[in-house]
């Protein structure tokens, strides 16, 4: 009977049999019996209900058959039995496992434990072995720190404290007690709820409120009156309201106290995100009423939103919000509004005002050698570009090029021994990574990776980045390979995998195949099962409504859901609709590659009205996700020529020059 069972076995794909065996044995109660794996996913759904006596049981089995990921199975139990497990208990472990990857957060859960119960002696014992980033960690021990030791923390509180993020409540005990003791001012609870606002955090905003007991209930809740009808609410003496299912009429926001003031700025911005041109027309009238500070914050607001928006008055608008402190994000935009009306004076003004970290990005980095060059002030623009010159991204190809250097085929600087390739493959935790990849626990494969690659050298990451890509874990392997800081194998960072099916489907469709493969690799990294966020799946992360889309205007009559995930259907469907968005953009390989991320009408939305740069079009793409998409999958083309035979060009020739608007919209309605 069991034979005939082995045999029907084969009848099924290989993912199924381990849940097959496992219901089969659970049936049978012959859960010693079962393989290694199948017992390690029995303890993970008990884990997952939350069955403590059931993982306690595979806990001990895995132990006895020397699993390798048996060390999981125990972190899970002693996950459950957190709260009441005590705290030599938890040093036991953390001493046990303290070479595996899982241990920092088990240890970060643990001093939330202690923090919350201010055991801070055992809390500042374990917590100088803490490396994650973990802001509820973090506010505990600050807390600690201020209640133990009083020491000054001042400084590191306003740090998280000056953030529009929805904190942790681990962080209440610390803002409660800074408040009182006047750490935190009302200034700065001011400061936090302006923050709040204009980076859309409503929420939060209301939940600061709290902490400032003259806030104007009504106030509160021509928020959000605000938020929905802006401009209603800044040009009438009146609005209406629900409150308690009643429609009640509110006196709209006066000019005199400081709560008046930031519904009326949050008003403004809200409907400068939306409407610039009523934003500015409303600004006006208001200019009487604001003071001064404010009347410049306002102008520094719609500046932002107008720059985003390639408004061809934007910089006038920063001009009248000269006096204004503008953050990170302002600073930027009033840049690329200068780059994109090719003032040079200003760009570097913007420059000049970042802060130093900001400066030292590459992308400003740039921009500043870019305009002192434009400017002919050449000594200066070449002490940037230089040192920019020999870094290995985006901006650093750019800077190369403004050297007047075209980047050939990058030379391959190390390869890895068969010996040094081998040391890695025999280390336990590269052996529990792949294992976990083969149960498809992917993020804590991707977490035992890391934490087993964290202090190799650069020989030692190009040997795991050579293993992993042999056994086909194509992102590991890039990751990994990107991560070397002075040897480099740029086989390994940029891999050719499924080559007959990338060049059929660039012949096919007459797409550059150097393109595919830098879109593919900026999409799923050659990994067919990856799936985004928001249901775009394969090598190509189609979107269902893309691929059927696609499917009918190929003539596929049969198309069904599944068929995305097949590897020649998804390169076949994701080729062809590289080459629509390049038909679609008059064969302008930028604004097709930034249609593929954000779509057809957004990429046309942002060309200008006259002939861009292509570096320009693509540094003022309103959405930093598909800026940064479209200069890497460039960058990525410009790397694959090379390496796949076809001709060598500048990254600026490549990027190209997007057309003005006018002879865009004439090429397009021909197109469409």
């Amino acid at each position: 009977m069991f034979n005939l069972f082995k045999k029907r076995l084969d009848l099924f794909p290989s993912r199924y049999i381990s849940k097959l065996c496992l219901a089969l044995l659970l049936l049978s109660g012959n859960v010693a019996a079962m393989s290694d794996q199948a017992l390690f996913e029995h303890a993970r759904d008990a884990y997952a209900k939350r069955n403590e006596l059931a993982l306690a049981e595979d806990v001990n089995q895995l132990n006895e058959q020397q699993y390798i990921l048996a060390p999981y199975a125990a972190y899970w139990l002693m996950l459950l039995r957190l709260d009441q497990a005590e705290n030599a208990e938890v040093q036991a472990f953390l001493t046990q496992y303290a070479d595996m990857a899982f241990v920092d957060r088990l240890r970060g859960e643990w001093l939330k434990k202690l923090g919350k119960k201010q055991e801070w002696s055992l809390f500042f014992e374990h917590h100088q072995n803490f490396k994650r980033a973990d802001t509820a960690v973090e506010c505990y021990a600050l807390y600690g720190k201020s209640q133990l030791e009083h020491q000054d923390v001042a400084t590191q509180v306003k740090k998280i404290w000056l953030s529009s993020a929805d904190l942790s409540s681990s962080c209440t005990p610390l803002f409660d007690a800074m408040q009182q003791a006047g750490v935190l001012s009302t200034s700065d609870i001011w400061a936090r709820l302006r923050l709040a606002l204009h980076d859309g955090q409503l929420n939060v905003a209301k939940s600061i409120i709290s902490r400032l007991p003259s806030f104007d209930k009504n106030n509160l809740q021509l928020l959000d009156v605000a938020k929905q009808t802006p401009k209603l609410l800044l040009t009438n003496k009146t609005v209406t309201v629900k409150i308690n299912n009643k429609k009640t009429a509110l006196k709209t926001p006066s000019f005199k106290a400081r709560d008046d003031i930031e519904v009326n700025l949050y008003a403004l911005d809200v409907l400068a995100r939306s409407n610039i041109d009523d934003a500015v027309a409303v600004n006006l009238q208001l200019q009487q009423q604001w003071s001064k500070p404010d009347a410049a914050f306002a102008w520094g607001r719609v500046a932002y939103h107008a720059a985003r928006k390639h408004h061809p008055q934007a910089l006038e608008y920063y001009a009248k919000a000269h006096e204004a402190s503008l953050d990170k994000e302002q600073l930027a935009w009033m840049a690329r509004a200068a780059m994109r009306a090719h003032h040079w004076d200003v760009l570097l003004e913007a420059i000049s005002k970042m802060s130093a970290e900001q400066q030292q990005e590459g992308a400003w980095r740039y921009w500043k050698g870019r305009a002192l060059k434009e400017k002919s002030i050449l000594v200066e623009a070449n002490k940037i570009l230089g040192p920019l010159s020999t870094e290995r991204h985006y901006y650093g190809w750019l800077a190369l090029e403004e050297l007047d250097s075209v980047m050939n085929s990058p030379q391959l600087q190390y390869t890895p021994s068969e010996i040094e390739v081998t040391a890695i493959a025999s280390q336990p935790a590269i052996k529990r990574a792949f294992e976990l990849q083969k149960l498809d626990m992917r993020w804590e494969a991707k977490a035992e990776w890391v934490w087993a690659t964290r202090d190799f050298d650069d020989k030692q990451l190009l040997a795991a980045a050579e293993y992993a890509q042999r056994q086909k874990w194509y992102d590991v392997a890039i990751s990994t390979a990107d991560n070397t800081k002075q040897l480099h194998d740029f086989n390994l960072r940029y891999p050719i995998p499924y080559r007959d099916l990338f060049r059929a489907a660039a012949v096919n469709e007459n797409v550059d195949e150097a393109w595919i493969y830098g879109l593919t690799r900026q999409e799923s990294r050659f990994m067919h099962y990856a799936k985004s966020g928001v249901g775009a799946s394969g090598l190509m992360q189609l979107m269902p409504a893309t691929a059927k889309w696609a499917a009918q205007r190929m003539g596929l009559s049969d198309y069904t859901h599944d068929m995305i995930h097949d590897l020649k259907f998804n390169v076949g469907i994701g080729t062809y609709y590289m080459r629509y968005t390049l038909e679609v953009m008059n064969g302008q390989a930028v604004m097709a590659t930034a249609a593929y991320n954000a779509g057809p009408s957004r990429a046309r939305r942002w060309v200008a009205d006259e002939p861009l740069e292509a570096a320009i079009y693509v540094e003022t793409i309103p959405f930093g996700e598909t800026r940064s998409y479209v200069q890497k999958v460039m960058a990525n083309a410009q790397i694959y020529a090379p390496r796949l035979g076809l001709p060598v060009q500048s990254l600026k020739a490549r990027m190209g020059t997007v057309p003005g608007r006018i002879t865009s919209e004439v090429i397009l309605a021909d197109v469409e």
